[in-house]
């Protein structure tokens, strides 16, 4: 069943965002402990603006457990939804750490910023689901296109994009990563 994330689902969201910044290899994460990494993550989901906010995400439930979950925003929310983590980091001591330098978002879109599917659910359509269940949640913030980066070195995920509608509409780089920007129109 796919539903809004909540604050019970924190420590199964906050192993599946874990999972996308070590595929994007951020330099963060070899400065800082995964608990404390996991224990931000948390606290930050529970700021309205950020990235990863628990208003931002919506998870697929299966017996009880988070099996995946999607995030994202409206291109005009690009500027503000890492400032809740940088007060959060200088809380913990850290300081002068950008996780995301590279603006991601193409104009009037709303921007799928992460999916994840937790390890022992991949292979059963949950990230179908979840990305089936994204247009009512761009309807709601009044776009009629959603946006994502797709890793260049990730095949599999750009098939199930085009599976899905989406097309490339440009590239860039993203933490020193080459992306396809795609996009689908709803």
């Amino acid at each position: 069943m796919i539903r809004n994330a909540q604050k019970k689902d924190l420590p199964e969201i906050a192993q599946l965002i874990l999972v996308i910044l070590k595929d994007m290899e951020l330099p963060f994460l070899d400065q800082v402990p995964e608990d404390e990494v996991l224990e931000i993550l948390q606290e930050a989901a529970l700021e309205p603006e950020y990235r990863y906010s628990l208003t931002r995400g919506v998870v697929y439930e299966e017996n009880g457990q988070v099996a995946g979950v999607a995030f994202g925003y409206p291109d005009t929310d690009e500027e503000v939804i890492d400032r809740p983590l940088n007060k959060i980091l200088l809380n913990y001591g850290i300081s002068q750490v950008t996780l995301f330098e590279d603006p991601e978002t193409f104009p009037d879109e709303w921007y799928l910023d992460s999916i994840s599917v937790a390890k022992n659910f991949r292979g059963q359509g949950i990230g179908t689901k979840l990305l089936n269940a994204l247009p009512e949640i761009a309807h709601k913030e009044h776009r009629q296109k959603i946006g994502l980066a797709c890793d260049l070195h990730n095949p599999n995920a750009k098939r199930l994009y085009e599976k899905m509608g989406f097309t490339s509409v440009g590239q860039y780089k993203i933490a020193g990563h080459m992306y396809d920007h795609m996009q689908k129109k709803i």
